[in-house]
């Protein structure tokens, strides 16, 4: 402790950074009274330095901020911070904090091994402090343009994990850096990554009812540092590298041609309720950070126990920086934002015609060349398809083209005018705006619901193993089994669904719009009918690559039509003029799908969908 020296600091930029003279701490706590830095070394153990900030010297405005000599390259910290009791607040100094603002943290660097029990109320996790330089070389952003882009949604554990995936590193950056060769080979443009952030996997409290083994967080829409890589995503996690190796993968996937997105869940924290374990926002300022009731409740506009209160001004900026650094200093070049419609809500959820939030991410700079991707809706009914707010820089998941694509195909009567205006871009939704079928990105299964082969194969979702009684998933998926509910042997059902499955798969990649795959569909992945896997880290969420070779011909129709999409100038909806042929080659290709009736969709000479009795 004696050879470090302390100076005021400045107040900007927040987080740990590195300046000549030693590393400047700057933390956003408005309503706090009094902060302490603590200071740990790199490998754990008690604190190297405890130094308490003085109101006067070491506040500007709501920030507080220390400059500190004399520290080892790398080590770990967080935040003590004490203020004032009663309804709303959460101020505890016996908690050390995250920083918001942190790029890594500590621990967690192993699978399922999480650093904190699960009845502990804080966390035992710091924010790291790492000097890693990183050379990009010539990486530059792709900039493929909208009309030419192939989405390609994968989860990084779930895409490389499984025992037949054939990588050395599973589960992981690097394990993803491996498949390049196969992605470049499939066709798609971009990965939209499910979410990378730091979360806890085993913050999960269900069990599967039959074997009683306790189920984890697989998917991560859990975030407890908005800026931080998860550890457990990268090989190297253990030595602290994963930012580097999250930077290689970057770099190799645009030397492939391949662009990166990822899914930013803004809506909500890892915090939960009440309940809820504290990282950092509830102890640094709970009521600036959250949607409160005036008696200090959570409101829930997320599904997920709390609300980013993302309108705030302060929250707002801090929303906008972290968005600057994935972009800027991650190289990522797309943004899909989970439940979206929660940032279009005021500190009380109402609803804004003009969200701040909405429009700063908009019209930030840094952002300009970023594709921006909404999931215009929220756990709370408001459903915005088509008219999201600023929707001209918004593309959108469109939920109606998916809806309206799987009602056709099992063969509900009147779905044919619905499934041409979705083959032809969904000019009901957009065109009236101003927008272009780019703005909605088409997409007929997503990591939510049934795959594909699910989708054919399923009248019914099958969750009894995520351990709530049947409760969770949609119950309305508008599948059909093809007469048998799930596996059969059955020679004319399983020619039937693969077929069912080509048309599903040729109406997206035929239709104006972006067209985003679900990873696995191409080789028709199953999860058992499970249409709501995000606690299944098992075989019912990993990509088994067996199937790879056992569907090798669906696999090549799926590789021939995106190469048909690619090289057919009718099928991009480009803004040029296009010439008489060009719109008669995409009439000429688009209405023969939905030109057929029922009987001769499904190849049997049957409807493929009987309605029950009632419904």
């Amino acid at each position: 402790m004696h050879s470090l020296r302390i100076a005021r600091g400045k107040c900007l930029p927040l987080g740990a950074s590195a300046l000549p003279n030693g590393v400047n701490f700057a933390l956003l706590c408005r309503n706090g009274t009094a902060v302490t830095l603590v200071i740990y070394p790199l490998e754990g153990g008690p604190p190297i330095a405890e130094l308490p900030l003085d109101r006067r010297r070491n506040r500007t405005g709501d920030h507080w901020h220390i400059l500190v000599a004399g520290l080892p390259p790398s080590f770990t910290y967080g935040w003590r911070v004490d203020g004032p009791k009663g309804p709303g607040h959460h101020f505890d100094p016996s908690i050390v904090l995250l920083d918001p603002a942190a790029t890594a943290l500590s621990g967690g660097a192993r699978w399922g091994e999480s650093p904190d029990p699960p009845n502990q109320r804080f966390t035992s996790r710091r924010s790291l402090y790492l000097r890693r330089p990183f050379h990009w070389g010539e990486d530059v952003p792709l900039l493929t343009p909208l009309e030419d882009t192939i989405i390609y949604e994968l989860h990084v554990r779930g895409f490389t994990c499984h025992p037949h995936s054939g990588v050395a590193h599973p589960g992981t950056f690097a394990g993803l850096m491996e498949k390049i060769p196969y992605l470049r080979a499939l066709g798609i443009t971009a990965v939209e990554l499910l979410p990378i952030h730091e979360f806890d996997e085993c913050d999960c409290i269900f069990r599967n009812p039959d074997t009683g083994e306790r189920l984890r967080n697989f998917w991560g829409y859990n975030s407890i540092a908005f800026g931080a890589v998860k550890a457990a995503y990268a090989s190297t996690g253990p030595e602290h590298g994963q930012v580097t190796e999250f930077r290689e993968m970057v770099r190799a996937l645009h030397a492939a041609g391949i662009e990166v997105y990822l899914d930013v869940v803004f809506n909500h924290t890892g915090e939960g309720d009440e309940r809820g374990r504290t990282y950092s926002f509830r102890g640094l300022d709970n009521q600036l950070y959250y949607m409160l009731t005036p008696q200090g409740r959570y409101l829930n506009f997320s599904g997920c126990g709390n609300t980013v209160n993302c309108n705030h001004p302060v929250v707002r900026n801090q929303l906008i920086q972290c968005l600057q650094f994935w972009v800027a200093d991650m190289h990522v070049d797309g943004l899909r934002f989970d439940l979206a419609s929660v940032l279009g809500r005021d500190y009380l959820g109402r609803v804004l015609v003009e969200p701040p939030v909405v429009e700063r991410i908009a019209e930030e700079s840094v952002l300009t060349d970023t594709k921006l991707i909404a999931e215009p809706w929220d756990a709370a009914g408001l459903y915005q398809v088509g008219r999201f707010p600023f929707g001209r820089r918004w593309s959108e998941w469109n939920g109606l083209y998916r809806d309206h694509v799987r009602r056709f195909w099992r063969g509900e009567p009147g779905m044919a005018g619905q499934l041409a205006t979705r083959l032809c871009g969904s000019s009901d939704l957009y065109e009236s705006s101003g927008r272009k079928p780019t703005h909605s990105i088409n997409f007929v299964t997503c990591h939510d619901g049934f795959t594909l082969w699910d989708l054919v194969s399923y009248n019914q979702k099958h969750n009894r193993a995520n351990g709530e009684d049947e409760r969770d998933g949609s119950n309305e998926n508008y599948s059909w089994n093809c007469g048998v509910e799930g596996p059969t042997t059955d020679r004319d059902v399983l020619a039937l669904r693969q077929r069912q499955a080509r048309n599903l798969i040729a109406t997206l990649l035929l239709s104006q719009g972006v067209p985003m795959l679900l990873a696995g569909d191409e080789f028709l992945r199953t999860q058992q009918g499970n249409n709501n896997a995000w606690c299944q880290d098992n075989e019912i969420s990993w990509v088994d690559w067996t199937l790879a070779e056992r569907n090798a011909g669906f696999l090549r129709f799926v590789r021939e039509m995106i190469a048909l999409r690619k090289r057919h100038p009718a099928l991009p909806a480009r803004l040029a003029a296009r010439s008489r042929r060009d719109l008669a080659r995409r009439y000429s290709l688009q209405t023969r799908l939905f030109a057929l009736e029922p009987q001769s969709r499904s190849g049997l000479g049957r409807p493929p969908y009987r309605p029950r009795a009632g419904s």
